[in-house]
């Protein structure tokens, strides 16, 4: 067997792990689980020790940076005083593969004694952890998928997988949008691509190609020209957006009538009602209506549908979104 197919044959142990824990997890369990986190007032806290342990933290991430507030204790330390991190308020997720590590039921008398939920990702439903949970969440392996029968892989990603399903469940409930998400991001290229507003890279002022509905398509033409965006707001007299000239809207008027097209007003050469953004929508939501609608170029206008600017695939792209 070849390198490759070595690392292919992994992928698909561990896609089958994944594709088995769908078949033999308990809906009420899960339910119950979820209602826990749903429900909670307080912080959603992961726990865990070694691998399992950085499963946990990773699944912390996500709930954190999906609107469920969550932080991660580490077993060992919590038995030496980050217990103190806990609240009555709070739920507890702990993962743990055999369900009975010494670091993890150590802390379980605690969570007991102030009186908060303990749900629990396990491969081994018969083990101490599991027997003392609220919920548990059954992500049992078989052996011969993980190396050796005991190297923790397909193990640790369905744990993973779990978790992840539940942090974006748990999203979907509370109706977390992009806007919140970009909250959560402000720094690096994500916080670029979701907090950049459409006005912070739109064309306005004298930089925006506009001529109004009765300009000749001469005048039009050299328009689109000199602003070099490769079309055209077209605007009746009080400033409002009637349509948009483009590239390809000439193209296909020149196909259709020949140069008597010049001559023609540009009301009779626009799309009339054209895709179109306001300026405080963020420029991600302005690249997902491009690519839907298999477009270039927006309009940018007012609620009254005054023409604000004009923004073009490029600009994304020098700005980084895309």
């Amino acid at each position: 067997m070849t390198i490759f197919e070595k690392i292919k044959s992994e992928l698909n142990k561990e896609a089958k792990a994944i594709l088995t824990l769908i078949d033999q997890l308990d809906q009420a369990q899960v339910e119950h689980a979820f209602e826990l986190m749903k429900n909670c007032r307080g912080k959603v806290v992961l726990t865990g020790i070694g691998k399992a342990g950085i499963i946990a933290r990773k699944i912390s991430a996500t709930l954190a940076s999906t609107g469920t507030s969550s932080i991660f204790l580490h077993a060992a330390e919590g038995i030496h005083g980050d217990l103190g991190m806990l609240s009555k308020k709070d739920v507890v997720l702990a993962v743990s593969n055999s369900g009975n590590t010494s670091e993890i039921l150590a802390i379980i008398p605690f969570i007991k004694f102030i009186g908060i939920p303990l749900i629990s990702i396990t491969g081994n439903i018969d083990s101490q952890l599991a027997k003392a949970s609220d919920a548990v969440l059954c992500t049992k392996v078989d052996n011969s998928l993980e190396p050796l029968g005991m190297v923790p892989t397909a193990s640790t990603t369905v744990a993973l997988a779990l978790g992840d399903a539940l942090a974006i469940a748990l999203l979907d409930e509370k109706e977390f949008s992009l806007k919140d998400f970009a909250l959560f991001h402000p720094g690096g290229a994500i916080g670029k691509r979701l907090l950049l507003r459409v006005q912070d890279i739109m064309h306005s002022g004298d930089e925006m190609p506009r001529v109004y509905k009765d300009t000749p398509m001469q005048e039009a033409i050299l328009e689109m020209t000199g602003k070099k965006l490769g079309c055209t707001l077209v605007m009746d007299e009080d400033e409002s957006c009637l349509g948009i000239i483009t590239d390809g809207d000439l193209r296909r008027q020149l196909q259709a009538k020949g140069v008597e097209l010049i001559k023609l007003p540009a009301s009779d050469c626009m799309t009339p009602k054209p895709k179109n953004i306001t300026a405080s929508a963020l420029a991600v939501e302005a690249l997902s209506l491009m690519e839907k609608h298999s477009i270039t170029v927006l309009p940018v206008l007012c609620e009254k549908g005054k023409a604000q600017g004009i923004l073009h695939m490029h600009d994304l792209i020098r700005a980084g979104v895309v």
